[in-house]
């Protein structure tokens, strides 16, 4: 099945300039960029992004990532493939640095852990968001992009798919 998904480079993967790596990945395994920009998130953004942290993990945790993802610049990326969201999610690895596996991006490019974040009252630098299913997806791509910032067009992946 051909997906849709959405990577946000959060603001310590751009100040660590993290971006290219994280792309190329993504582009090596075959995913098709259909949209990229570079964006200063807003509060109201955040809060819809972000709209249900709060019931997951407490308003204090949303609070601290909205604060945190308006710190600096954002790369928001949508991609394209077979099964995009699943493949985005497994090569991000999980939220927790901690439990990411070598070879991921956040298994590679972070230390800081949910439990020390909490500990410490601070947000958890993770590098990378990834939709965490279709139904997000669909919905953080019209959150983040117009639809006319959306781009289609032929890789020569294709012509292996389908």
């Amino acid at each position: 099945m051909i997906q849709r998904t959405l990577v946000l480079i959060k603001p310590d993967g751009v100040a660590r300039s993290l971006t290219g790596d994280c792309l190329q990945r993504f582009e090596k395994v075959g995913l098709k960029l259909i949209g990229i920009k570079m964006v200063r998130a807003n509060s109201e953004l955040l809060e819809k992004h972000y709209d249900d942290l709060g019931e997951r993990r407490g308003e204090n945790v949303k609070k601290r990532m909205v604060n945190y993802m308006s710190e600096g610049p954002i790369i928001a990326m949508a991609f394209e493939g077979i099964e995009a969201v699943d493949i985005v999610r497994k090569m991000a690895g999980t939220t927790d640095p901690k439990l990411a596996a070598p070879g991921t991006i956040r298994g590679d490019f972070t230390h800081l852990t949910m439990a020390y974040a909490d500990s410490v009252n601070v947000p958890l630098k993770n590098v990378i968001h990834a939709s965490g299913n279709l139904k997000e997806a669909e919905q953080e791509i019209k959150l983040w992009f117009k639809e006319e910032e959306i781009c289609n067009y032929k890789t020569v992946h294709e012509m292996f798919v389908r």
